[in-house]
């Protein structure tokens, strides 16, 4: 293992960003089979470092229960947290539960630090550290006991992990013994958690979103918000942005609560669309029985993140009917396919009848039998089968699961009577239906059209957070009266089935409220914007919100705006944010104008789809003018968008941008970048000179102040700054026959001599490289630092094996931060 030694400013970051980066290394060598049987994936430090800042009281004794610990990222940050406010904490016992054996050196070694962090602050510390399952290690009809430690926990900070509870396993036995009916793991971990808290005790967790809602979890559910309050809940915009180097995408929740049972009349809602934690685009105070309703049997949560969200609970709570009052029901198909396999078919003929599997629900209507079937489409008739079938008639059907990509959650179609005296649904569909039979064909067409608007399914989110659609969550939901849902019917034509044109219908029909329709407009343009980025094959890190309202601001498109009418305004990133703020809602912090143009546009660029500065293009890099326009053939495609002319526009698009990447390598495109004493220059595009440009920009200004570059090397295989006769004077002749480092930085305040290597591919400092840079500087009597840079941790965790003693490693999308490699001082030269 490496060791990380740091200067006394950086202490407080140290514990956890260390923990973070031996996680890393460790996770990257467990077996991956393994980790998914675990269901256990490693905290990163961001993500640890906000958890930790959610507890309301650091004071007084402190005992923390960490029950699925890894590496200790999470009791790190914990300590972090504790040491800001050291004066206040008297004494701490941290209780870690590991089952995963790779882990536990590091996890002691991070427990150990953190004891001696605390207690060189005075405060009295000591760790236990449990290497068992925190769920079996529940004793017949007790919870945990610690021998001489007490079981009460004030505070508890936990990723629990993910996986399904098989019902014949033992840890479903031990919970069943203690009164806990769950299906997951991370459910039960919580559930476990909560018992063991003293009164008043805090929890801040982060799980997936779906106990939310759904049968599944209301037991889960009712526990916890009898005996805990919800305090603050934290949303991520994209399922991408937590655990996306371990390529996770459920969508997460962060939540912090308190043991009491008087709960608070307001919860803090906060939200993020950027990486960067600091960085939350929204932030709300609701009233608590808006998240959780009164008189709820199912305890739905409710998570209310912004007024679109907010206009759909009013407009839905205005719908009156229940499906009883509709004359409705809704069940899940009864034919469960493989404990009827020997009587399904791949043909009808008069022994047989229709089977009706999820490939054959499209939008609005049933298409039977499908053009490809994969599925059987078939079952026999019979005294056996029988009891499976429903009667002939007109049916609502909706797909139980969504494929995690699909831009819908809810899919909705009407299934004709067919010609034949039943039919067989699969189990994977849920059907409307009147008391068992068919309901009435407009009924069915209104209804349809309701739940596959845009409106229903935007509001179907606020409570589901997973791709299942269950038949409890329709139960729930409150509907149009049935003469709204009728005439609404009477007007839809399967034949032009489109979701404007059926929008627009259910708006006008339902009296859906103006405000509503706005938002829902404006969501609507940003999913369209995501489309677009998507078929132009944008990276998937652009893939986001941030980027679909650049490019909605670039085309000028708000949301009562057609695509056809789009322009090319030429902006500057103030002027789009501005713009994001007026026509969306969408409050951007003043500090993201640089992830906006690091991390939209600058790769808008690199693809082709934007120009920077049209009307100047020789404009100074910190030219307040800077500004951004759309590429004219970007403009012909997106003005196509949702026309018949999309696909053969698209198709040009392809072209046109391939031609123009390949005249601009030929011209090699050039990276503007700005050095540290307010200089520009150029570096061509490619290799690792994007990272050059991060070294020369975040890094030099931070830790080498004042410094002289003095060399800069450039993919393109020529340097482009190689100060030849400063480096005389400062006494260093160089070997004309040796290799540079990419970056030479002359730190004047230390007399040192800062050499970088920007690693993307290859080229770290390991000890060849450290020993052929001290044999090409040998001349110099200055202090030799020598710098591995990273683009990313996840890159930097590829070579973490070979980076030589003695050297420092820098990751640009962590740019305050430096790793020591078992030194003995912080930013130094070694003799």
């Amino acid at each position: 293992m490496f060791n990380f030694v740091v200067s006394i400013h950086e202490m407080i970051n140290y514990i956890t960003q260390s923990t973070d980066i031996n996680g890393i290394n460790l996770s990257s060598k467990l077996n991956p089979k393994h980790r998914s049987e675990l269901g256990q994936f490693l905290t990163p430090a961001k993500i640890a470092r906000f958890m930790a800042g959610q507890f309301n009281n650091l004071s007084g004794h402190i005992r923390l229960l960490d029950p699925g610990a890894g590496v200790g990222s999470l009791t790190a940050a914990f300590v972090e947290q504790l040491l800001l406010n050291s004066h206040q904490i008297e004494s701490c016992l941290l209780t870690a539960y590991e089952i995963e054996s790779t882990f536990l050196s590091s996890l002691e070694k991070c427990l150990i630090e953190c004891c001696q962090a605390l207690q060189n602050k005075g405060i009295t510390a000591d760790y236990c550290l449990r290497n068992e399952s925190f769920v079996n290690s529940i004793k017949a009809n007790n919870l945990p006991l610690f021998t001489h430690y007490s079981q009460s926990f004030t505070h508890a900070i936990l990723n629990p992990p993910y996986k399904k509870i098989n019902n014949q396993s033992i840890e479903k036995k031990h919970l069943l013994k203690q009164g806990i009916e769950t299906v997951n793991l991370y459910s039960a971990f919580v559930w476990l958690t909560m018992l063991q808290l003293v009164e008043n005790g805090e929890i801040v967790a982060i799980t997936p979103r779906s106990f939310c809602n759904g049968a599944y979890y209301r037991p889960f559910r009712q526990a916890f918000l009898q005996k805990m309050a919800l305090q603050k809940i934290h949303v991520f915009d994209s399922r991408y942005l937590v655990f996306a180097e371990d390529n996770i995408i459920q969508e997460n929740l962060i939540y912090h609560a308190i043991k009491k049972e008087n709960k608070d009349k307001i919860i803090t809602i906060s939200i993020n669309s950027e990486t960067e934690l600091d960085q939350i685009s929204e932030m709300r105070i609701v009233p608590y029985h808006q998240i959780i309703e009164n008189n709820d049997s199912e305890n739905f949560i409710h998570i209310i993140t912004n007024s679109l969200a907010d206009a759909l609970k009013v407009q839905m709570d205005k719908f009156s009917s229940t499906l009883e009052e509709l004359g409705l029901e809704i069940s899940t198909g009864p034919v469960v396919d493989f404990r009827l396999k020997s009587a399904l078919r791949n043909s009808l003929d008069d022994q047989t009848v229709p089977l009706i599997y999820p490939e054959s629900i499209k939008f609005g209507k049933v298409v039977f039998p499908p053009q490809k079937p994969k599925k059987s489409i078939a079952i026999i008739q019979n005294q056996e089968t029988q009891k499976w079938l429903i009667p002939q008639g007109c049916y609502v059907l909706i797909k139980r699961f969504s494929a995690k990509e699909e831009k819908r959650r809810v899919i909705a179609a009407v299934s004709y009577p067919l010609d034949y005296q039943t039919l067989g649904i699969e189990n994977h569909i849920n059907y409307y239906h009147a008391k068992g039979k068919g309901i009435n064909i407009n009924l069915a067409k209104g209804l349809t059209a309701f739940l596959n608007s845009t409106f229903f399914d935007q509001y179907f989110r606020l409570f589901s957070g997973n791709t299942q659609v269950n038949a409890t969550d329709l139960r729930k939901i409150k509907y149009p009266c049935k003469d709204d849902l009728i005439n609404l019917g009477i007007q839809i034509n399967e034949s032009r089935f489109n979701q404007d044109k059926l929008d627009h219908l259910v708006h006008q029909n339902l009296s859906i409220m103006s405000e509503t329709i706005n938002a829902i407009q404006a969501s609507k343009r940003i999913q369209e914007a995501l489309i677009i980025l998507k078929e132009i094959s944008a990276p998937k890190e652009q893939q986001n919100e941030r980027s679909a309202l650049c490019l909605l601001a670039l085309t000028d498109i708000r949301p009562e705006t057609s695509w056809n009418q789009a322009t090319t305004p030429r902006r500057r990133i103030t002027e789009m944010m501005d713009w994001f703020r007026d026509f969306y809602g969408k409050q951007y912090a003043p500090n993201t104008r640089e992830t906006v143009r690091r991390q939209t546009m600058h790769q808008f660029i690199q693809m082709g789809l934007v120009v920077e500065n049209p009307d100047q293009p020789k404009r100074p890099i910190n030219s307040p003018k800077w500004c951004y326009q759309l590429q004219a053939t970007a403009l012909l495609l997106i003005k196509s968008y949702n026309s018949e002319l999309w696909e053969e526009s698209l198709e040009n698009y392809n072209i046109s941008v391939k031609n123009l990447l390949q005249n601009r390598n030929r011209n090699i495109a050039q990276i503007p970048v700005t050095l540290p004493d307010g200089k520009a220059i150029y570096l061509s595009s490619g290799g690792q000179n994007n990272l050059i440009k991060d070294i020369l920009e975040n890094f030099c200004p931070r830790f080498t102040p004042g410094g002289l570059v003095l060399y800069v090397g450039d993919a393109g295989d020529k340097f482009i700054i190689n100060e030849t006769q400063k480096f005389r004077e400062v006494g260093i002749e160089l070997d004309p026959h040796g290799k540079m480092p990419d970056i030479v930085v002359y730190y004047q305040q230390k007399d040192w001599l800062i050499l970088i290597e920007a690693v993307t591919s290859h080229g770290l400092v390991n000890l060849k490289r450290h020993n052929e840079l001290k044999q090409l500087l040998q001349s110099s009597s200055k202090g030799l630092v020598f710098i591995t840079a990273f683009p990313t941790r996840k890159e930097m965790s590829k070579y973490l094996g070979e980076i030589a003693w003695e050297t420092e490693v820098w990751v640009a999308d962590q740019p305050d931060h430096l790793i020591h490699f078992n030194g003995e001082r912080f930013l130094g030269p070694y003799s």
